[in-house]
């Protein structure tokens, strides 16, 4: 098995949370300057960098995941990722169709561009995205996993945006393939609270909204290459797969 640093929680200039300075092509830069081998693109409620930042990650030897950051109608916020462009975009379908139509005010929220390898502008999302889609996290869940995906509740040790905050627990019936922490707990820490969830695999992520925070935060997974099928083997503990958190 080998070691791979993973940070699987970016936002790129799409969100309108992310800085101005994420486009694709600087967060790859600058996750090769971190050493991070992993990268995971999650945008709010949105897939559209995902195909690029897959190919300019390709070039530069790092492999990219690509996913989107979904808040459920219960405002909590779940990471799902997929493992090619065809399921990525029938995901993507699926936001379109359920996110709540909300017009953005770029003054008040921030601009959610789409850009090229070259960081021109292309497009730019009319609605805004960090608004909710009208869909619970169990329905996300299992509309996750019909499209072979990865689905990780974010941030759960949060006081809001997080599975916890918002509905008082993690439900059993959540087939959750890992549970994030953010970088502010350890998660011994966090299980001193919540012993109930010693069984899941943990990550910790940077969630990333400027070029500086990318790579503060990462998880180890042990595994024989980097790719979709064997991410997913470490966050289910299968096959000597594993994740550490450092």
């Amino acid at each position: 098995m080998k070691d791979f640093r993973a940070d699987l929680h970016i936002h790129s200039v799409l969100s309108p949370c992310g800085d101005l300075d994420m486009s694709p092509r600087r967060i790859i830069e600058k996750a090769v300057e971190m050493k991070i081998d992993i990268l995971g693109i999650t945008d709010h409620n949105s897939t559209r960098h995902g195909p690029l930042m897959r190919r300019l990650g390709n070039e530069k030897g790092l492999f990219v995941i690509t996913g989107a950051e979904v808040t459920s109608r219960e405002e909590v916020h779940c990471l799902a990722f997929f493992e090619n462009d065809i399921r990525l975009s029938l995901f993507q379908d699926y936001l379109d169709e359920w996110l709540i139509p909300f017009p953005n005010d770029p003054d008040r929220f921030g601009h959610q561009v789409v850009v090229d390898e070259n960081d021109m502008i292309i497009d730019e999302v009319g609605n805004l995205l960090i608004y909710s889609i009208d869909r619970s996290v169990g329905q996300i869940e299992k509309a996750v996993h019909e499209l072979n995906g990865i689905f990780i509740p974010a941030h759960v040790n949060r006081q809001r945006n997080s599975i916890i905050s918002q509905l008082g627990f993690v439900p059993g019936d959540i087939n959750a393939d890992a549970l994030e922490i953010s970088r502010h707990t350890g998660k011994d820490e966090f299980l001193g609270s919540n012993a109930y969830l010693t069984d899941y695999t943990f990550i910790q992520s940077s969630d990333a909204h400027f070029p500086g925070d990318i790579g503060r935060a990462y998880s180890v997974l042990k595994l024989q290459e980097a790719s979709f099928g064997e991410i997913k083997k470490a966050l289910l503990k299968q096959e000597g797969r594993e994740v550490v958190l450092p």
